[in-house]
């Protein structure tokens, strides 16, 4: 998936941000749960970063080609890179990156045990079906968070490559063989579903991510928006098994 070039700018027409949104972390800060929300968020952006280096190099292993490998050897890298911005920034806030990435390993590495792919292709599927769930989760925060850590974060979310690559892939395997197409969709809405409850068990677990999303830090979701906000990722999660030739 890539950012739009226009992310981090209010759209024609749109309202111009207001509270923390049009604050720079220097003044969003100062706000002590707000800050805690923001450690949260980079430690869990860290820590997803890192766990997708991990798995594109262990997919890179069952790749079919060596022009495969090195393809998800480059995203792999990618990732990295990601990791590296975003534990930088954390420390460059006197926060630990260790300490805040630890609460989310256990439910991170629970989520990637349970969907742990069978070959080459479900891996495919799963990066690129999964990663955008949580991609998209991000960026419905991101439009909430002050404008310095906005910047940060929509530009560690954006495409290393791995959409496209996934597409094309999946795709000519399903012209090839279209039986396949059925196990990857079966596949595809288990990943859903269970990319939404690990979405969803994270926020609950930690207090200030929670009071962002329900409207307790400044200008944040309300109750009926975080409905909303599954709603739109729920239809982006819908166009992506379109665009891989699955049924959603």
């Amino acid at each position: 998936m890539e950012t739009p070039d226009n992310a981090t700018e209010a759209s024609d027409g749109a309202a111009a941000p207001t509270g923390i949104a049009a604050q720079d972390w220097a003044t969003a800060s100062a706000d002590p749960q707000y800050r805690a929300a923001v450690v949260d968020l980079l430690g869990a952006l860290a820590y997803g970063e890192l766990a997708a280096f991990e798995r594109l190099a262990e997919d890179a292993k069952l790749a079919p080609t060596l022009g495969d490998k090195a393809a998800l050897a480059r995203m792999a890298s990618a990732e990295f890179q990601h990791f590296e911005q975003l534990t930088d920034r954390l420390s460059a806030i006197d926060e630990d990156p260790t300490a805040a990435m630890e609460p989310f390993a256990r439910a991170l590495d629970e989520f990637h045990r349970q969907t742990a792919p069978s070959d080459w292709l479900e891996g495919l599927v799963k990066a690129y079906v999964g990663d955008s769930i949580a991609s998209d989760f991000y960026r419905e925060i991101a439009a909430r968070l002050d404008t310095d850590t906005r910047s940060l974060v929509l530009a560690v979310l954006d495409d290393t490559g791995h959409g496209n690559f996934a597409v094309e892939k999946v795709r000519g395997a399903i012209e090839a063989e279209p039986r396949v197409g059925g196990r990857l969709a079966l596949w595809a809405r288990r990943l859903m579903g269970e990319a939404l409850s690990q979405a969803q068990r994270v926020v609950a677990d930690r207090d200030a991510l929670s009071m962002m999303l329900v409207g307790g830090v400044a200008d944040g979701f309300d109750l009926a928006e975080v409905g909303r906000m599954f709603s739109r990722i729920t239809e982006a999660h819908t166009k992506r098994m379109a665009a891989l030739g699955l049924a959603a």
